[in-house]
Parts: C-alpha cells; structure tokens; sequence
C-alpha cells in the first residue's frame, strides 16, 4: 500500500488548500544541546524552549500564536454553523448522575452562565443547593477538585483549589443545610474518611512541595483538631510514588502501601492501628488491590496473570503465598469485581465491548449477566444496605445512564439518565477492525452519520491517545455531532500503549516497541482510504498530552 503523509495540524491541512498563502511562521533560534545516550550522540537545538518561565519562551510562544491565528484567518473558511453548534453543546446546563451516598443522594450541576460547578442534595424530591465554590470568590477562580462523603452521607469533605493549583483547601460541610461543620484545612492534596467518620487520613502539601516535586506525607487526624494534633502514618521514598491507605467498610483492617503506575506493595493492619502494618505483598512488576470483607481478602491482581485474576485469602494469614486463586485469568481482560453475600460479578471486555460475568463465591462460573443495552461499563458497584447493584453506561449516541437491579432478580432499570437536546438519531457508531504494519488486529471507533456515502471525499478526525493503559472505550460523541451532522466523521483507533487487549497491548506500545503505536495510527489513516471513507488531503490528525507526542512522530516521519 502506498504510505501517505498525515496531516497532522490544521494548519498544514490549510497550506496543502491555499498554497497561494506563504507559510512563514517566525523564525526559531537554534541554540545546540548534545548528549550522548546509550553511545548515541542526539542534538537538540530547541531545549531552551523548554523554560516556559523564561521570558524570551514566552515571547516565543505569543509570536507564534498570533500567527498562527492570522495564518488560519486568511486560509481556513468560516464556518459559523459549527462553530455555533460547537458552543451550544459546550454552553448546555449539566447536571451529572445521582450520587447514593448511605440513604442520601447528591447530583453536581452547573447551569449555562455559572462560573463553577454547584452541589445539590435531593431531599423528598427537592433539590437543595449546599455548595457553590462562587460563594468563597465571586470571580469564580475557585473550583471543586474533590467531594468525599461520610458513609452515611450527612457530612462532606469538599476539595476546593484556586486559579487550578495543586494546593487544595478542605471545606467540612453539613449535607441538609450546607453549613460548615469546622475549621477550613488548609494545604492538601488528597483527604479520606476513616471508618468511624469521625477521624481522617490527610495528605498534606505545599506550593514549595509541588515546586520541588517533594514525596507527600499523609497524617491520620481527627476532623476539627488543628493540624499539628495530626499523627503521621505514611509517605514514599520517591516523589514519583504516591502513598495509600483505606479502611475497609465491611470488616476490621486497613490496607496501606506504595506504588507507581506499574507495581505497588501492600500491607495490612487492624484499623484504628497507627502502628505499621504487616506486609502482605510487594512487587516492582505488578499490582494487587486487596478488599476485605468479613474475614476473607479479595485481591485484583496482575501478578504473573497480564489480563488479571482474583485471589482470595483468609484474613488471619494474609501473606502473598497464602493466596489462592478464585477466579483464574482468562483471555479476556478483568476490569472489575464487585463481591455481593451471595455472587461475584467479574466485568471483563471482549473486542472493546463491556460484558458482565456472575460467579458463585467458590469461583464457579454461573452464567452472563445481560446488559440492559449494549455499550461501555463506566462504573459497577454494589449497595450492600440497600442490596442493590448500580452500572453506569454509555453510547456513542446516548448520554451516560445509570442502571439499577437487585441481585434476588438481576433485572435492570433505568435509574438516571442526562437528557441533552442534541439530535443524535441520524448519527451511527461502528466497531471495526484494521490490520498494522506488522499484522496486528487494531480496534477502531467510526462515527458518522447513518447516510454516509463511501466516495473517498468525507472529512476526517483522526484521533487517538496510545499510552499509559488507557485504552478506547465507547463514549457519548455529542461534542462532535455537529461536525458529524454536517458529514464529517470522527474516528478514534486503539493502537498500542492502551489496554484494549490487557497488559501486552500495552507493553508492545511503550519504550523501545513505542513505534508500534506511531504505526498502528498510520496504517488507521491508510485504512479509511483503502476503505472509501476519506483521502489523503481530507484527514487532520488531533492528539492531546500522550496523543500530542503521538502528532510529533506523525509530523515528523510521515
């Protein structure tokens, strides 16, 4: 097949139709770096662009955007129907899913012309407001980065930081009347409800610990007291690290550990405990995510299984090498378990599309558990007081809704669902699959409207991410429904580096096979043209964070 070179940018696509325009950006001064890696010698002559504080980067930076911006205004054509469609849908009123928190229910709304986020509890059927972030500053520079609730839900933890620093406040509030209950703490980063929801675990930071990128330290405190009555129980040797610990609802003991992205060590202890706890796992490879209930150890691991398996173990020996398998690997990736009194529900995903699994608590498969519909699985949990099951779902043309069933019956009902005046029936989403460079199966989205004509002449979309375990799954496309309703179509591949196909999809797209997922995303683009979907000079390409380093190698050797 013949390579093609990618239009990575809206402005190269802009070049290619208004080659009369001279492209003629401010010029970049080289400023050579050399470094030998590994017996390589690589020049940089760009890395003084990296100091974004450096008042000559910033001068930089404001040049080329400005003509960037000038560039776009003389060749792109206007497209004010969109561009209205695409700030509608940005400017809708939101009103998030029905959080149950005990016999309490809270929902997040911020509606058009609110600067922040506001918080709502329902009680008999009104909605309350108790918290709004504008109330601590009218400017509205203050947002919520975090809500934790009390088991029985009467009281809130809320998370605020200002102008997006990574230095949160704590906010105790009342969840009937939204009156605070104590004293601000201030100089956060993380805060956990113990079990007896009169104590807390509290992560503390500084702006000099985010400067200096310090480990953080978290403090066991009882909620009201200053924080110099705070007893220290944890941090990480490494800043790159992060400290846990949680108590477990339904029983006596509280995990605590380190970990990174890839492994993590664990150890137990009665809660209550400050004392260090026992190890009762460690590894620099994979990751084990323990849940206690009663007198049994329910552990997620990855350890010497890629796609995961569950382990069980008995509280009084809770030791790695007592662990025994419950539910063995299998070819599909486990994404989540949730232990009912009397089933275990496993959800795994075969060929991008969630599935539910129900197994007696011996690890006996028992039968599917049917969806209420076809989709992607954002969440599963299980309300042990009330003995209720909840997902969370979602469509390429539907919000997410959330559906609830007793486990006595298994019948789903629809609970809650977002209602967006966003005409999606004439738009259809597609699974499909397209071979690599090196013959692999690639999973990709394609989204576009039911009429669509395979003429090679449709715009295109291109996106994908590739990166860090986070893999593709079906989503509300709302945001793009005006470009899809006016023929376009968005398509979204899951190359490697993501989880599609459980931890080898993901070691085959990083380091030094990182060139599996710059493939992958070329031989999509060659794809939709084999197929009639597009041609060459109708695709822009568009990444962000992982997905921006993705265009780089795109810009740059295709």
């Amino acid at each position: 097949m013949k390579k093609i070179s990618l239009i990575t940018l809206i402005t190269t696509a802009a070049m290619a139709a208004h080659a009369q325009v001279k492209f003629d950006p401010p010029k970049t001064k080289a400023q050579p770096v050399v470094d030998t890696l590994h017996g390589v010698v690589l020049t940089d002559n760009y890395r003084w662009l990296e100091d974004k504080k450096d008042p000559e980067v910033i001068e930089w930076t404001k040049k080329q955007h400005d003509y960037g911006v000038e560039y776009l205004n003389k060749t792109q054509k206007s497209h004010p129907d969109l561009k209205a469609g695409i700030a509608a849908y940005l400017n809708m009123d939101y009103e998030g899913p029905l959080n149950n928190v005990g016999k309490r229910v809270f929902q997040t709304v911020k509606k058009k012309g609110d600067k922040q986020y506001k918080t709502y509890t329902i009680i008999d059927g009104k909605k309350i407001l108790i918290w709004d972030p504008v109330a601590l500053d009218p400017d509205g520079k203050i947002s919520t980065s975090g809500i934790a609730y009390t088991y029985d839900g009467e009281r809130a933890a809320i998370s605020a930081q200002k102008s997006g620093a990574e230095v949160n406040t704590v906010y105790f509030i009342d969840t009937r009347t939204g009156k605070q209950t104590h004293e601000p703490l201030t100089g956060t980063s993380g805060f956990q409800w113990c079990k007896d929801q009169q104590h807390a675990y509290v992560t503390l930071r500084t702006q000099e610990d985010v400067d200096k990128q310090r480990p953080l330290k978290t403090y066991y405190i009882k909620v009201g007291d200053p924080i110099e009555k705070a007893t220290f129980v944890g941090t990480t040797a490494d800043a790159k690290n992060s400290f846990f610990i949680y108590d477990n609802r339904y029983s006596d003991v509280t995990f605590s550990g380190e970990g990174d992205f890839y492994s993590n060590s664990v150890k137990m202890r009665p809660t209550g405990s400050l004392k260090d706890g026992k190890l009762i796992y460690s590894s620099k490879k994979f990751q084990a995510y323990p849940e206690a209930i009663g007198n049994k150890l329910y552990i997620k691991t990855n350890d010497n299984a890629p796609n995961s398996r569950l382990m069980v173990a008995d509280k009084l020996h809770p030791e790695y090498k007592n662990w025994k398998v419950l539910i063995p690997e299998s070819s599909t990736v486990m994404e989540d378990v949730v232990i009912t009194p009397n089933a275990i529900i496993v959800q795994d995903k075969k060929d991008i599309e969630s599935r539910l699994t129900i197994y007696d608590l011996n690890g006996k498969k028992l039968r599917p558990m049917p969806l209420p519909e076809q989709g992607s699985i954002g969440s599963v949990s299980y309300d042990r007081e009330e003995d209720k099951l909840y997902i969370s779902l979602v469509t390429f043309t539907s919000t997410p809704k959330t559906y609830v069933c007793s486990p006595k019956d298994y019948k789903w009902k629809l609970y809650y669902q977002r209602h967006l005046p966003v005409d999606m029936s004439q738009i259809a989403g597609e699974i499909k699959f397209y071979t690599s460079k090196d013959g692999s199966r690639v999973p990709v989205f394609v989204v576009h409207r039911k009429d669509i004509k395979m003429d090679g002449k449709n715009p295109v979309l291109l996106t994908a991410y590739g990166g860090f375990q986070s893999g593709i799954k079906p989503g509300y496309f709302g945001f793009y429904a005006p470009f899809i309703q006016a023929g376009g179509i968005v398509v979204q591949p899951g190359i490697r580096g993501g989880d599609e196909f459980g931890e080898k999809w993901h070691l085959d797209g990083m380091l030094a096979k990182k060139q599996n997922s710059f493939d992958d995303f070329y031989a999509c683009a060659e794809w939709l043209i084999k197929e009639k979907y597009t041609t060459e000079s109708k695709i822009v390409a568009l990444g962000g964070s992982n997905g921006g380093l993705l265009m780089g190698a795109a810009a740059t050797q295709r």
